[in-house]
């Protein structure tokens, strides 16, 4: 086998070729990488808003709770369904909420956006404990107060602590605190009193979901059968982690399926450049390779060097790629949830799955766009490349 340094010494020699093909595969996998963290991030993002012990119940047939309507009269019935869970005090743990959409002002561009409000009771940072405060302080029940998530803050006009703005129109809220939620999609929410957005939005005696906290997640099966059994109330329950992963997919495959097919396109470009610049080397070296194969080295030996020298070429650009998408987990991305039809914040999520699939297909482009200029060279007669 011809020694690697061989190969590594050539790339170095050729610097302005090294750099110019190593840049195009780097362009690439930094395509393909960030369309992969984004697709990553938004499942992350939903993902993280269900835990296995938690079940929603939302009427029949509806697929968020926005179209979902269920009448308060029926809340005390779910929560006495078996397999819910009680605190310390014998009562159930459960939150019955509301959630509209509300078309806000971005800061920063022209247009409104649809916000998502949820309307909730005082105890809601008990059913979810993930919830903390990281400014200001909770809003009191029946007053005119809200809460807004941290990736949403400052980002539309009067979501920010100690900001005003309408719910609805002249109905106007007063933030007085910022919550984070371990980075789940509550953190792209406004969250006011149940009581106040009832009233803003004519939902008395409704609500749009029910959550409850379950014994153990064993106990799904039978609370829904407890709940959906009961062909009265027309409800359905869902596991939450279930329900948020099903709300992500609309999404993370559209941005999949799109970085996949810019990247192809690029990947074509960056391949057909390999290509170039591997003939190229074919082309200049041909008393190399005739010396190579006058010292005794076979084809197979000719080919697998130039193939590695394409393939180690695709792994200098990958690696630049790989490690310049890493800075992307630093940047926040806004997109319309096409399930809940308001905008979520997410963020680039630079998982090792996602590095690794990109710098596998680097190599992959460097396997493809050096094999005919490594099959040229390997065919290459020594007495004609020594008399060249």
């Amino acid at each position: 086998m011809i020694p690697i340094r061989y190969n590594v010494r050539s790339l170095a020699v050729r610097k302005a070729t090294t750099i110019a093909t190593a840049g195009g595969i780097a362009l690439v996998v930094f395509v393909l990488a960030a369309s992969l963290m984004l697709s990553a991030g938004i499942k992350k993002t939903l993902g993280s808003s269900g835990k296995p012990d938690n079940a929603i119940v939302l009427r029949m047939g509806s697929d968020a709770e926005l179209g979902s309507v269920i009448e308060e009269s029926s809340v005390p019935l779910i929560l006495a369904a078996p397999g819910v869970k009680n605190d310390e005090r014998g009562q159930p743990i459960g939150a019955a909420e509301i959630v509209v959409v509300g078309a806000m002002e971005k800061l920063g561009a022209d247009g409104v956006t649809n916000v998502s409000i949820r309307g909730v009771s005082d105890d809601v940072m008990r059913f979810r404990p993930e919830v903390h405060l990281i400014a200001g302080r909770p809003p009191r029940s029946g007053t005119d107060e809200a809460i807004v998530g941290a990736r949403i803050r400052g980002r539309i006009r009067g979501v920010d602590l100690d900001q005003s703005f309408d719910i609805k129109k002249n109905r106007p809220v007063k933030v007085v605190g910022v919550f984070e939620a371990d980075g789940s999609a509550y953190e792209s929410e406004v969250w006011v009193d149940k009581e106040l957005l009832r009233q803003a939005y004519g939902r008395q005696g409704v609500v749009s979901g029910v959550r409850v906290k379950l014994e153990s997640p064993t106990k799904f099966d039978a609370f829904r059968a407890g709940v959906e059994n009961d062909k009265r109330l027309g409800l359905m329950a869902v596991r939450e982690q279930a329900f948020y992963e099903k709300q992500s997919e609309g999404a993370a495959l559209f941005v999949g399926v799109l970085g996949s097919i810019v990247s192809v396109f690029f990947a074509v470009g960056a391949m057909i450049g390999a290509m170039i610049t591997m003939y190229a080397a074919v082309a200049n070296r041909q008393r190399e390779i005739g010396t190579l194969r006058a010292l005794g080295f076979s084809q197979s030996s000719v080919l697998v060097s130039f193939l590695l020298e394409a393939v180690l070429l695709a792994i200098v650009g990958g690696a630049v790629g790989a490690a310049t998408s890493m800075a992307m987990g630093l940047v926040h991305f806004s997109m319309v949830n096409m399930s809940s039809w308001s905008e979520i914040v997410f963020s680039f999520d630079p998982t090792p799955k996602v590095l690794a699939t990109a710098l596998v297909f680097a190599c992959g482009m460097g396997l493809f766009g050096g094999l005919f200029p490594a099959v040229r060279a390997a065919r290459t007669s020594p007495l004609q490349a020594i008399r060249g």
